[in-house]
Protein backbone atom coordinates (compact mmCIF):
# COMPACT_ATOMS: atom_id res chain seq x y z
CA UNK A 1 0.00 0.00 0.00
CA UNK A 2 1.65 2.77 -0.95
CA UNK A 3 0.78 6.56 0.70
CA UNK A 4 -1.16 8.86 -1.02
CA UNK A 5 0.33 12.12 -0.20
CA UNK A 6 3.33 13.79 1.68
CA UNK A 7 3.07 14.72 5.41
CA UNK A 8 5.51 17.87 6.89
CA UNK A 9 5.87 16.75 10.77
CA UNK A 10 7.28 19.77 12.69
CA UNK A 11 8.53 19.84 16.42
CA UNK A 12 9.11 22.25 18.13
CA UNK A 13 11.00 21.33 20.97
CA UNK A 14 9.59 21.84 24.77
CA UNK A 15 7.29 24.41 23.27
CA UNK A 16 4.11 23.31 25.83
CA UNK A 17 4.49 25.84 28.82
CA UNK A 18 2.61 26.44 32.32
CA UNK A 19 0.09 29.35 33.54
CA UNK A 20 -3.04 30.55 32.42
CA UNK A 21 -0.99 32.72 29.80
CA UNK A 22 2.26 31.26 27.87
CA UNK A 23 4.04 32.14 24.86
CA UNK A 24 2.01 30.15 22.62
CA UNK A 25 -1.17 31.48 24.02
CA UNK A 26 0.62 35.25 23.75
CA UNK A 27 2.42 35.07 20.49
CA UNK A 28 1.89 37.18 17.50
CA UNK A 29 1.43 34.40 15.57
CA UNK A 30 -1.53 34.37 12.46
CA UNK A 31 0.32 31.77 10.21
CA UNK A 32 -0.14 29.32 13.02
CA UNK A 33 -3.73 30.64 14.07
CA UNK A 34 -5.17 30.68 10.84
CA UNK A 35 -4.05 26.82 10.07
CA UNK A 36 -5.59 26.19 13.79
CA UNK A 37 -8.73 26.73 12.83
CA UNK A 38 -8.21 24.97 10.06
CA UNK A 39 -7.21 21.99 11.89
CA UNK A 40 -8.13 19.68 14.21
CA UNK A 41 -6.34 19.93 17.74
CA UNK A 42 -5.35 18.53 21.18
CA UNK A 43 -2.85 17.47 23.70
CA UNK A 44 -0.29 14.86 24.06
CA UNK A 45 0.94 13.16 26.85
CA UNK A 46 4.27 12.23 24.84
CA UNK A 47 5.15 9.80 26.98
CA UNK A 48 2.39 8.77 29.42
CA UNK A 49 0.56 11.02 32.20
CA UNK A 50 2.81 12.47 34.69
CA UNK A 51 6.08 11.29 33.12
CA UNK A 52 8.17 13.60 32.27
CA UNK A 53 9.65 12.96 28.98
CA UNK A 54 13.49 13.24 28.14
CA UNK A 55 14.10 14.70 24.40
CA UNK A 56 15.35 11.21 23.21
CA UNK A 57 12.46 9.22 25.02
CA UNK A 58 9.88 11.83 23.72
CA UNK A 59 11.12 11.56 19.83
CA UNK A 60 10.94 8.02 20.30
CA UNK A 61 7.42 7.93 21.10
CA UNK A 62 6.40 10.29 18.59
CA UNK A 63 8.59 8.41 15.95
CA UNK A 64 5.68 5.28 17.16
CA UNK A 65 8.46 3.77 19.14
CA UNK A 66 7.32 2.98 22.58
CA UNK A 67 10.53 4.52 24.49
CA UNK A 68 9.69 1.57 27.54
CA UNK A 69 10.81 -0.77 24.79
CA UNK A 70 12.89 1.31 22.67
CA UNK A 71 15.28 3.32 24.85
CA UNK A 72 18.67 2.22 25.71
CA UNK A 73 20.14 5.57 26.64
CA UNK A 74 20.90 8.53 25.10
CA UNK A 75 24.73 8.26 24.09
CA UNK A 76 23.91 5.71 20.77
CA UNK A 77 21.45 8.60 19.52
CA UNK A 78 24.84 11.49 20.49
CA UNK A 79 27.35 9.17 17.93
CA UNK A 80 24.38 8.62 15.58
CA UNK A 81 23.65 12.22 15.18
CA UNK A 82 27.22 13.52 15.42
CA UNK A 83 27.38 10.80 11.73
CA UNK A 84 29.20 7.95 13.51
CA UNK A 85 28.27 4.61 12.59
CA UNK A 86 27.63 1.90 15.53
CA UNK A 87 27.31 -1.39 15.61
CA UNK A 88 24.89 -3.93 17.70
CA UNK A 89 26.02 -3.86 21.13
CA UNK A 90 28.54 -0.74 20.96
CA UNK A 91 28.19 1.18 23.56
CA UNK A 92 28.46 5.14 22.98
CA UNK A 93 28.22 8.61 25.70
CA UNK A 94 28.11 12.40 25.45
CA UNK A 95 30.71 13.97 26.32
CA UNK A 96 32.47 17.00 27.38
CA UNK A 97 36.14 18.73 27.36
CA UNK A 98 37.02 19.71 30.88
CA UNK A 99 39.50 22.31 32.18
CA UNK A 100 40.78 20.24 35.43
CA UNK A 101 43.10 22.14 38.26
CA UNK A 102 46.83 20.51 39.64
CA UNK A 103 44.94 18.55 42.18
CA UNK A 104 42.68 16.95 39.20
CA UNK A 105 39.58 19.06 40.28
CA UNK A 106 37.03 20.39 37.52
CA UNK A 107 37.66 23.95 37.60
CA UNK A 108 35.32 24.33 34.56
CA UNK A 109 33.10 21.71 33.06
CA UNK A 110 33.09 23.55 29.56
CA UNK A 111 36.94 24.40 29.20
CA UNK A 112 35.59 27.95 28.86
CA UNK A 113 33.60 27.09 25.65
CA UNK A 114 35.77 28.71 23.15
CA UNK A 115 36.62 26.08 20.85
CA UNK A 116 39.83 26.88 19.55
CA UNK A 117 41.99 23.53 19.43
CA UNK A 118 38.71 21.70 20.74
CA UNK A 119 38.89 19.49 17.16
CA UNK A 120 42.10 18.97 17.38
CA UNK A 121 42.17 17.94 20.59
CA UNK A 122 38.86 15.40 20.36
CA UNK A 123 41.07 13.69 17.19
CA UNK A 124 44.49 12.80 19.65
CA UNK A 125 41.91 10.45 21.38
CA UNK A 126 40.45 9.06 18.71
CA UNK A 127 41.45 5.44 17.79
CA UNK A 128 42.33 4.60 21.43
CA UNK A 129 43.06 0.49 22.27
CA UNK A 130 41.77 -0.16 25.85
CA UNK A 131 42.93 -3.92 26.46
CA UNK A 132 40.74 -5.46 23.38
CA UNK A 133 38.33 -2.71 22.92
CA UNK A 134 38.64 0.74 20.30
CA UNK A 135 37.49 3.94 21.84
CA UNK A 136 36.08 6.34 18.89
CA UNK A 137 35.45 9.98 19.93
CA UNK A 138 34.25 12.89 17.37
CA UNK A 139 33.86 16.52 18.34
CA UNK A 140 30.48 18.38 17.53
CA UNK A 141 29.88 21.65 18.52
CA UNK A 142 31.70 23.76 21.12
CA UNK A 143 33.13 21.40 24.44
CA UNK A 144 30.77 18.84 23.06
CA UNK A 145 31.99 15.56 21.43
CA UNK A 146 30.26 11.74 21.23
CA UNK A 147 32.66 8.88 22.57
CA UNK A 148 31.90 5.30 20.78
CA UNK A 149 33.21 2.22 22.74
CA UNK A 150 33.57 -1.05 20.23
CA UNK A 151 34.52 -4.40 21.43
CA UNK A 152 33.17 -7.77 22.77
CA UNK A 153 30.93 -7.97 26.12
CA UNK A 154 29.94 -4.67 27.02
CA UNK A 155 26.86 -3.33 28.35
CA UNK A 156 25.35 0.28 29.05
CA UNK A 157 24.55 -0.35 32.28
CA UNK A 158 27.40 1.61 33.81
CA UNK A 159 27.73 4.75 35.76
CA UNK A 160 29.03 8.67 34.51
CA UNK A 161 32.50 10.05 34.98
CA UNK A 162 30.94 13.69 34.83
CA UNK A 163 30.36 14.51 37.99
CA UNK A 164 27.84 17.40 36.77
CA UNK A 165 29.30 20.21 38.91
CA UNK A 166 32.64 22.07 39.46
CA UNK A 167 35.16 21.30 42.22
CA UNK A 168 34.92 17.91 41.97
CA UNK A 169 37.03 14.90 40.23
CA UNK A 170 36.24 13.47 37.40
CA UNK A 171 34.16 10.15 38.75
CA UNK A 172 35.43 6.35 38.48
CA UNK A 173 32.53 5.06 36.86
CA UNK A 174 31.13 2.08 38.26
CA UNK A 175 29.29 -1.13 37.36
CA UNK A 176 25.51 -0.75 38.04
CA UNK A 177 25.12 -4.35 37.97
CA UNK A 178 27.85 -7.21 37.37
CA UNK A 179 27.40 -7.21 33.25
CA UNK A 180 29.14 -3.90 33.91
CA UNK A 181 31.88 -4.38 34.93
CA UNK A 182 34.42 -4.94 31.69
CA UNK A 183 32.65 -0.98 30.08
CA UNK A 184 33.76 0.42 32.99
CA UNK A 185 36.91 -0.63 33.43
CA UNK A 186 37.38 0.36 29.60
CA UNK A 187 35.78 3.15 30.48
CA UNK A 188 38.39 3.89 33.29
CA UNK A 189 41.02 3.13 31.42
CA UNK A 190 40.28 5.78 28.88
CA UNK A 191 39.43 8.39 30.78
CA UNK A 192 42.98 7.89 32.71
CA UNK A 193 44.76 7.57 29.46
CA UNK A 194 43.19 10.50 27.77
CA UNK A 195 43.88 13.14 30.28
CA UNK A 196 47.67 12.27 30.10
CA UNK A 197 46.99 12.79 26.10
CA UNK A 198 45.16 16.25 26.81
CA UNK A 199 47.32 17.07 29.37
CA UNK A 200 50.72 18.55 27.33
CA UNK A 201 49.36 18.64 23.62
CA UNK A 202 50.36 21.14 21.92
CA UNK A 203 46.79 22.50 20.95
CA UNK A 204 46.50 22.96 24.99
CA UNK A 205 49.29 25.04 24.98
CA UNK A 206 48.31 26.91 22.23
CA UNK A 207 45.29 27.97 24.59
CA UNK A 208 46.82 29.16 27.09
CA UNK A 209 48.86 31.33 25.09
CA UNK A 210 45.38 32.85 23.88
CA UNK A 211 44.50 33.25 27.60
CA UNK A 212 42.37 30.52 27.62
CA UNK A 213 41.35 27.51 29.99
CA UNK A 214 43.05 24.14 28.99
CA UNK A 215 40.82 21.39 27.90
CA UNK A 216 42.77 18.81 29.89
CA UNK A 217 40.51 16.63 30.95
CA UNK A 218 37.81 14.36 29.48
CA UNK A 219 34.43 13.73 31.29
CA UNK A 220 31.52 10.84 29.73
CA UNK A 221 27.75 10.73 30.64
CA UNK A 222 24.84 9.13 29.44
CA UNK A 223 25.56 5.95 28.25
CA UNK A 224 23.63 3.70 25.57
CA UNK A 225 23.64 0.36 23.88
CA UNK A 226 23.15 0.81 20.40
CA UNK A 227 20.82 -1.94 19.38
CA UNK A 228 19.23 -2.00 15.71
CA UNK A 229 15.48 -1.53 15.24
CA UNK A 230 13.01 -2.09 12.34
CA UNK A 231 12.75 0.73 10.14
CA UNK A 232 9.77 3.31 10.22
CA UNK A 233 9.57 2.46 6.52
CA UNK A 234 8.88 -1.53 7.68
CA UNK A 235 6.98 -0.20 10.30
CA UNK A 236 5.20 2.49 9.21
CA UNK A 237 5.36 1.71 5.86
CA UNK A 238 6.39 5.40 5.40
CA UNK A 239 9.92 7.00 3.81
CA UNK A 240 10.84 9.42 5.90
CA UNK A 241 13.38 12.31 6.35
CA UNK A 242 15.01 14.43 9.09
CA UNK A 243 15.63 17.71 8.86
CA UNK A 244 17.29 19.17 12.16
CA UNK A 245 20.38 20.96 13.81
CA UNK A 246 20.75 19.11 17.11
CA UNK A 247 22.70 15.50 17.18
CA UNK A 248 20.28 14.33 19.31
CA UNK A 249 17.47 14.99 17.35
CA UNK A 250 19.38 13.73 13.88
CA UNK A 251 20.67 10.66 16.25
CA UNK A 252 17.34 9.81 17.07
CA UNK A 253 16.03 9.38 13.32
CA UNK A 254 18.91 7.69 11.96
CA UNK A 255 18.10 5.15 14.80
CA UNK A 256 14.89 4.63 13.20
CA UNK A 257 15.80 4.54 9.89
CA UNK A 258 15.41 8.05 8.80
CA UNK A 259 17.57 9.82 6.28
CA UNK A 260 19.23 12.98 7.51
CA UNK A 261 19.06 16.37 4.92
CA UNK A 262 20.79 19.09 6.22
CA UNK A 263 19.66 22.28 5.74
CA UNK A 264 22.54 25.12 5.29
CA UNK A 265 22.20 27.27 8.69
CA UNK A 266 20.21 24.30 10.61
CA UNK A 267 22.26 25.37 13.94
CA UNK A 268 20.03 24.15 16.92
CA UNK A 269 20.19 27.10 18.28
CA UNK A 270 18.33 30.72 18.41
CA UNK A 271 20.15 31.50 15.55
CA UNK A 272 19.20 28.74 13.38
CA UNK A 273 17.84 29.92 9.71
CA UNK A 274 14.32 28.93 9.55
CA UNK A 275 14.05 29.90 6.11
CA UNK A 276 16.45 27.19 5.14
CA UNK A 277 15.11 24.05 6.91
CA UNK A 278 11.98 25.49 5.20
CA UNK A 279 12.72 25.00 1.52
CA UNK A 280 15.00 21.97 2.95
CA UNK A 281 11.76 20.83 3.21
CA UNK A 282 10.02 21.43 0.63
CA UNK A 283 13.29 20.32 -1.65
CA UNK A 284 13.03 17.06 -0.87
CA UNK A 285 9.20 16.33 -0.18
CA UNK A 286 9.22 14.17 -3.23
CA UNK A 287 12.04 11.93 -2.29
CA UNK A 288 9.69 10.99 1.03
CA UNK A 289 6.58 9.92 2.31
CA UNK A 290 7.04 12.53 5.31
CA UNK A 291 9.27 15.16 6.17
CA UNK A 292 10.61 15.54 9.72
CA UNK A 293 11.37 18.93 10.71
CA UNK A 294 12.97 20.06 14.00
CA UNK A 295 13.38 23.46 15.79
CA UNK A 296 15.33 23.51 19.00
CA UNK A 297 15.43 27.02 20.38
CA UNK A 298 12.02 27.39 22.38
CA UNK A 299 13.05 24.33 24.50
CA UNK A 300 16.66 26.10 25.18
CA UNK A 301 14.40 29.85 25.86
CA UNK A 302 12.89 27.64 28.28
CA UNK A 303 15.10 26.33 30.05
CA UNK A 304 16.30 29.76 30.64
CA UNK A 305 13.33 30.78 31.95
CA UNK A 306 13.14 33.39 29.29
CA UNK A 307 9.56 33.83 28.70
CA UNK A 308 9.98 36.85 25.69
CA UNK A 309 12.82 34.84 24.06
CA UNK A 310 10.71 31.45 23.55
CA UNK A 311 7.38 33.73 22.16
CA UNK A 312 9.61 35.37 19.71
CA UNK A 313 10.73 32.28 18.79
CA UNK A 314 7.80 30.63 18.31
CA UNK A 315 6.59 33.97 16.20
CA UNK A 316 9.72 33.58 14.27
CA UNK A 317 8.63 30.36 12.91
CA UNK A 318 5.22 31.64 12.05
CA UNK A 319 6.98 34.47 10.47
CA UNK A 320 9.63 32.79 8.72
CA UNK A 321 9.38 29.02 8.26
CA UNK A 322 5.55 28.45 7.94
CA UNK A 323 4.61 30.32 5.00
CA UNK A 324 6.71 28.74 2.97
CA UNK A 325 5.28 25.37 3.87
CA UNK A 326 1.65 25.78 4.62
CA UNK A 327 -0.21 24.44 1.33
CA UNK A 328 2.56 22.48 -0.32
CA UNK A 329 2.47 19.24 1.79
CA UNK A 330 -1.08 17.17 2.05
CA UNK A 331 -0.96 16.39 6.22
CA UNK A 332 1.33 19.16 7.83
CA UNK A 333 1.24 18.52 11.81
CA UNK A 334 2.74 21.01 14.24
CA UNK A 335 3.41 19.94 18.36
CA UNK A 336 6.07 20.06 20.62
CA UNK A 337 8.33 16.31 22.41
CA UNK A 338 7.21 17.77 25.63
CA UNK A 339 6.88 20.94 27.92
CA UNK A 340 9.58 23.17 29.03
CA UNK A 341 8.20 25.63 31.25
CA UNK A 342 9.61 28.98 31.66
CA UNK A 343 8.56 29.08 35.28
CA UNK A 344 10.44 25.75 36.53
CA UNK A 345 13.08 26.39 33.79
CA UNK A 346 12.78 22.82 33.46
CA UNK A 347 11.13 19.81 31.40
CA UNK A 348 7.71 18.76 33.55
CA UNK A 349 5.22 16.75 32.68
CA UNK A 350 2.41 18.79 31.24
CA UNK A 351 1.03 17.59 28.02
CA UNK A 352 1.77 19.57 24.76
CA UNK A 353 -0.25 21.36 22.31
CA UNK A 354 -0.55 19.30 18.48
CA UNK A 355 -2.35 20.56 15.52
CA UNK A 356 -2.79 18.15 12.77
CA UNK A 357 -4.06 19.36 9.03
CA UNK A 358 -5.21 17.70 6.16
CA UNK A 359 -7.87 19.07 3.35
CA UNK A 360 -10.20 16.59 5.22
CA UNK A 361 -9.95 16.90 8.70
CA UNK A 362 -12.63 18.15 10.87
CA UNK A 363 -11.80 21.64 12.01
CA UNK A 364 -12.93 21.39 15.56
CA UNK A 365 -13.27 25.47 15.96
CA UNK A 366 -10.22 26.24 18.07
CA UNK A 367 -8.79 29.28 16.80
CA UNK A 368 -5.03 29.52 17.99
CA UNK A 369 -2.36 27.05 18.61
CA UNK A 370 -2.13 26.87 22.37
CA UNK A 371 -2.57 25.20 26.19
CA UNK A 372 -5.58 26.01 27.10
CA UNK A 373 -7.42 26.25 23.64
CA UNK A 374 -7.00 22.92 22.60
CA UNK A 375 -7.87 21.13 25.60
CA UNK A 376 -11.51 21.18 23.90
CA UNK A 377 -9.98 20.34 19.91
CA UNK A 378 -11.13 17.07 18.78
CA UNK A 379 -8.11 15.02 19.53
CA UNK A 380 -8.81 14.93 23.03
CA UNK A 381 -5.68 14.13 24.63
CA UNK A 382 -3.18 11.12 23.04
CA UNK A 383 -0.72 9.45 23.72
CA UNK A 384 2.78 10.75 21.63
CA UNK A 385 2.87 7.77 20.02
CA UNK A 386 -0.67 7.88 18.16
CA UNK A 387 0.97 10.84 16.16
CA UNK A 388 2.57 8.44 13.59
CA UNK A 389 -0.74 6.50 13.49
CA UNK A 390 -3.08 9.77 12.79
CA UNK A 391 -0.30 10.61 10.02
CA UNK A 392 -0.93 6.74 8.32
CA UNK A 393 -4.17 6.96 8.21
CA UNK A 394 -4.37 10.56 6.82
CA UNK A 395 -1.87 8.86 3.50
CA UNK A 396 -4.21 6.26 3.82
CA UNK A 397 -1.24 3.51 4.47
CA UNK A 398 -3.46 2.11 7.69
CA UNK A 399 -3.61 -1.12 8.56
CA UNK A 400 -7.44 -2.09 10.42
CA UNK A 401 -7.68 -3.19 13.41
CA UNK A 402 -10.12 -6.27 13.50
CA UNK A 403 -11.72 -7.78 10.67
Amino acid sequence: MEPTGKALFVVMDGLGDRGAETPLSTANSPHLDELASKSTTGLILTIGGGLVPGSDTAHLALFGYDPHEYYRGRGAFEALGAGMDLEHGDVAFRTNLCTLDDDGIIIDRRAGREPLGFKELYGALNGMEVEDCRVLVQHTVEHRGAMVMSGPGLSEKIGNTDPHETGKPLMESAPLDPEGEKAARILNGFTKKACEILKDHPANQRRKEADLPPANGIASRGPGVFAKVKPISERLNLRAACVAGGALYKGVARYVGMTIEDAEGATGTASTNLRSKAAKALEVKDQYDLVFCHIKATDSFGHDGDFEGKRGMIERVDAEFLPQVIGEFDVLVVTGDHTTACSAKRHTADPVPILVWHKDVRPDGVRKLCENQVRAGGLGHIHGRNVMRIIQDYLDVSEMFGE
